[in-house]
Parts: C-alpha cells; sequence; structure tokens
C-alpha cells in the first residue's frame, strides 16, 4: 500500500507539473478551461463514489482495486494523445471515475488486515508516501522538462512516464493482493485463523456483501457520519486547489518554470514526515486522533495567512508557506482512521466511506474553480475560501470528538466495559452496526 500510494499520487500530480511545460499553450488550455480541466476529473470521482464503495461490499476486493489501478493508469497514458481541450475534458473525466475506486478499495483492505490501534500508523504511513511521490515527481518532471529535442513534448513525457510505471504497479498488485485474509494464499490455515480472530477485535466484523437498508439509513442519519464529509469536503478543497494550481502559485511569486517545478521538492519532504509523526502520535498516545486532525490544520492555515499577507518582495518566505499546504493529507489519513475504527456493520462503512468521497469530490471541483487568473499571483478569493475550510475542519473535528467522548461515556456508566467485551466482539462479526452494539468504544 506505500507503493501502491506512491505510484498513485504521483501520477495524480501530472497536470500540475505538465502545466509548467506548454500543456496549456499546446491544447489551448488558457484561463478558465484549464481549471475546468482540473475540475472536471472530479465530476468523475464524485460520479463513481458511492456506488464503488457499495460495489466494494459485494467484489473480491484485490480484484477489483487491482482492475481499476490498470485502468487508472492507461488513461493517464492516454493523457498524452490528447490533442485539444475536449480530448482533454473527456480523459480526465474517465481519471476521476477510476481513482474514485483506489482509495476507498486500500482503506478497506488495510481495516481488514489490522486492528483498530494498527491502523492510524498503517495508514499514515501508506498516505505519507505522497509525499515522497511529490518529491520524485517534482525530479522526473524537472528532468523530463530538459527533454527538448524528443519526439514528443515534455508535458507528453510526463503523463507516459507515471502512466507507464502505474501499469506495471497494476500487474503487480493484482498478482499480490488477496481479497481478504481467509484466501491469502501466503497465509497457513492456522495464521488466516489467527488474521480473523485479531480483527475480530475491532467490533466491526470482516466483510458482508450483503446490502443492509436499515444500515444505509442508520449512517445518513448519524451526525458523526455528516462530520466526517465536512472532514472530506473541506480538505477536498484544499487539495483541488493545491495539487493543480502549486506551480503557478510558485511562478507567481518569481521563479521560472524549471524553478518552480524543483523548488516543490520541500513540499514533499515537509508532508511525508510530519503525516508519519500524526500516525506515530495517534497510534501510541489512546484517542488523539480528533485532536492531530486539529493540530494539522494549524501549520497550513498560518501558511495560507502568510501567503494573503507577506510582501511579494519576501517570494521565498511566500515559498516556505506554500510548502506547508500538504499537510491537508494528514487530515484525510487521520479521518479515514476515525471512519474505518468508528463505523460498525459493512453497509454502514461502505455508505459513510462513499459519502465522504462523494463530499471530497464536489470540494475538489470547488477547489479547482476559485483560482482566478486576473488575481494572480495572491488568489485572494482562493485564499479566503481556504482559509474558510480550515476552519471548517477545526469545528467538525472538535464535534466529532464530543460526538464520540460522550457517547463513550454514556455506555460506560450504563454497563461495564469489561463485561461486554466478547459480546462486542460477537456482536461485530455479526455484522451489527456501532449503534446497535452496546458494547463498542469509539476511537477518538
Amino acid at each position: 500500500f506505500v507503493l501502491q500510494n506512491k505510484c498513485f499520487f504521483e501520477a495524480s500530480l501530472g497536470l500540475n507539473f505538465a502545466a509548467a511545460y506548454d500543456l496549456r499553450e499546446n491544447l489551448g488550455l488558457s484561463g478558465h478551461r484549464f481549471a475546468w480541466s482540473a475540475a472536471i476529473f472530479n465530476f468523475g470521482f464524485l460520479f463513481w463514489s458511492l456506488p464503488t464503495n457499495l460495489i466494494i461490499q459485494r467484489v473480491p476486493i484485490g480484484r477489483y482495486t487491482g482492475i481499476h489501478i490498470l485502468l487508472w493508469s492507461l488513461l493517464i497514458c492516454l493523457h498524452a494523445v490528447a490533442r485539444n481541450y475536449a480530448g482533454m475534458l473527456a480523459l480526465r473525466f474517465f481519471l476521476g471515475m477510476a481513482e474514485a475506486g483506489i482509495a476507498p478499495s486500500c482503506m478497506n483492505i488495510i481495516s481488514m488486515w489490522f486492528t483498530r490501534s494498527e491502523t492510524p500508523l498503517r495508514m499514515c504511513i501508506s498516505l505519507a508516501f505522497n509525499g515522497l511521490a511529490y518529491m520524485l515527481a517534482s525530479l522526473v518532471s524537472y528532468g523530463l522538462g530538459h527533454a527538448t529535442e524528443a519526439a514528443v513534448s515534455p508535458w507528453q513525457l510526463i503523463f507516459l512516464t507515471y502512466g507507464s510505471l502505474n501499469f506495471v504497479w497494476g500487474v503487480v498488485f493484482l498478482l499480490l493482493v488477496p481479497d481478504q485474509p481467509a484466501n491469502a494464499r501466503f497465509l497457513s490455515h492456522e495464521e488466516k485463523l489467527v488474521a480473523v480472530w485479531r480483527i475480530s477485535k475491532n467490533l466491526v466484523g470482516i466483510k458482508n456483501p450483503h446490502f443492509n437498508r436499515k444500515q444505509a439509513v442508520e449512517a445518513f442519519c448519524d451526525l458523526k457520519v455528516w462530520l466526517t464529509t465536512i472532514l472530506g469536503l473541506a480538505p477536498g478543497m484544499i487539495l483541488g486547489g493545491v495539487t493543480n494550481f502549486m506551480t503557478s502559485l510558485i511562478k507567481g511569486f518569481g521563479f521560472s518554470s524549471i524553478q518552480s517545478t524543483l523548488l516543490q521538492l520541500p513540499l514533499g519532504a515537509i508532508g511525508f514526515v510530519c503525516i508519519t509523526l500524526c500516525g506515530l502520535t495517534a497510534t501510541y498516545i489512546p484517542n488523539t486522533r480528533c485532536l492531530m486532525l486539529i493540530t494539522a490544520s494549524l501549520p497550513p492555515f498560518a501558511g495560507l495567512l502568510g501567503i494573503r499577507f507577506i510582501g511579494l518582495d519576501h517570494r521565498w518566505a511566500l515559498l516556505g508557506c506554500s510548502w506547508l499546504q500538504l499537510l491537508t493529507l494528514a487530515i484525510n489519513v487521520l479521518t479515514w482512521t476515525v471512519m474505518t475504527a468508528n463505523f460498525g456493520g459493512h453497509t454502514k462503512r461502505s455508505v459513510a466511506n462513499g459519502m465522504w468521497f462523494l463530499f471530497f469530490g464536489a470540494g475538489n471541483i470547488a477547489g479547482s474553480n476559485i483560482f482566478f487568473d486576473n488575481e494572480a499571483p495572491r488568489y485572494f478569493s482562493a485564499i479566503t475560501a481556504l482559509l474558510i475550510c480550515y476552519a471548517g475542519i477545526i469545528t467538525a473535528a472538535a464535534g466529532l470528538w464530543a460526538c464520540m467522548y460522550l457517547g463513550n461515556k454514556r455506555r460506560t456508566s450504563t454497563q461495564a466495559e469489561s463485561d461486554d467485551t466478547h459480546m462486542a466482539i460477537w456482536e461485530g462479526m455479526l455484522d451489527r452496526t456501532d449503534r446497535q452494539s452496546r458494547g463498542f468504544r469509539y476511537c477518538y
């Protein structure tokens, strides 16, 4: 999963880095056209977010994910043959659909192999490698940007390189990753039993292929689910702007196209270190997930304030502020750890995950369309909107903490936690939701 997230995010940055090398000029993507080329991806993501989470519940998840990776990598390669705005729009829409199935699949697979206490670190390490991907993508794009005598343009080489690497990894993923612990070829019969027994302590079961309407209704009526959707919408807006317009933002500070590509290296390094630290904290200090959500929002919030108010003659200070924005990835992965640990019932969890990705896609669409060319290099409207997003993240995380803390306190006051542990495990294996299982305790 570490390698998958690295390859996946590296290719996702293709449009951002290709924009530094005549992509806009060659395909006529000036002004709002480039913004819509970024945004249409999220319409595809939005369209397929909920269906893919319901499909994941019913199909062999390892094979489903591998097929999505292969399709996704082929679509990345096809970006190199786009000849106009319409062609790029079509490719970006289908790429969004293909991408919508990858992240929720990985979330589900990780939750089927690791306990609730182990999940934060594993997910954070996995997503932290997006920071490494950002660094490698910067270096690769910098190198390809010098290939001025190649048969194709540098921006085409970027898409072909990223897509080819991901296709190879998709084949490896499809061959090696099992659908669940019970059919893992690399485990003995005894090891499979131990793997299932370990996950039973999560109190949320393993997998149930049947759709449960009552659980779906419960998901839509659960305040905690709606708070997590805010934690999808707001980071989606931030990443929708940052990942597609970071090159344009840095160029606006007074750096050249080549420099703006290379100067995104520290962005990945900061993301890698900070996301890993968030995972370590959430793993080894109990009930700090919501606290880490709030903490991870503060540095990029301060960075946006710096971009808004620091003078343009201090371009290195402005650059440093922009480097803090990849910490939003920590917010995403910490939200995922909250969701996988606290929503019992496979249908409820699938619906909750689908809603998160649905709102995340909507946020990406909005974020891709709030950077207006006539406001460069400050992008006042975009910076103001992103500051509001961070305020929403902090508020939603605090509300989520309150809901789960009070829920645990209420349950503990009416029954002994130790007496109900075995019952909660059994209820989890029977596919009961967190509300239905009275022995369930939230990890906040």
